[in-house]
């Protein structure tokens, strides 16, 4: 897999506007309604990253989802990244 470049890179960020660039990974931050509901949503993601077989770094607080994506084989991001992105994208 190839690493974006710096455009490729900026229109990928355009479809995806709820995710943010730091530090080499694209992240962002779900709010669901409790715990239960946080961890319903992980087993979702999960089974999706099982599908593509890319996997995001996953942080739970409390009822706070917090997915980190990036292609650690390559080095930074690819655009496995931004298509597995759009996907969870789509369960909100």
């Amino acid at each position: 897999m190839d690493l974006l470049t710096e455009e490729a890179l900026a229109l990928e960020l355009a479809t995806v506007p709820d995710w943010a660039h730091v530090d080499g990974s694209i992240r962002r931050t779900v709010t669901r309604a409790d715990f239960r509901a946080a961890l319903l949503y992980v087993g979702v993601v999960a089974y999706l990253a099982e599908e593509a077989n890319h996997h995001p770094d996953i942080l739970i607080r409390w009822n706070k989802v917090t997915l980190t994506l990036s292609t650690h084989s390559a080095g930074g991001l690819t655009a496995t990244d931004f298509t597995l992105a759009r996907t969870i994208d789509a369960l909100t």
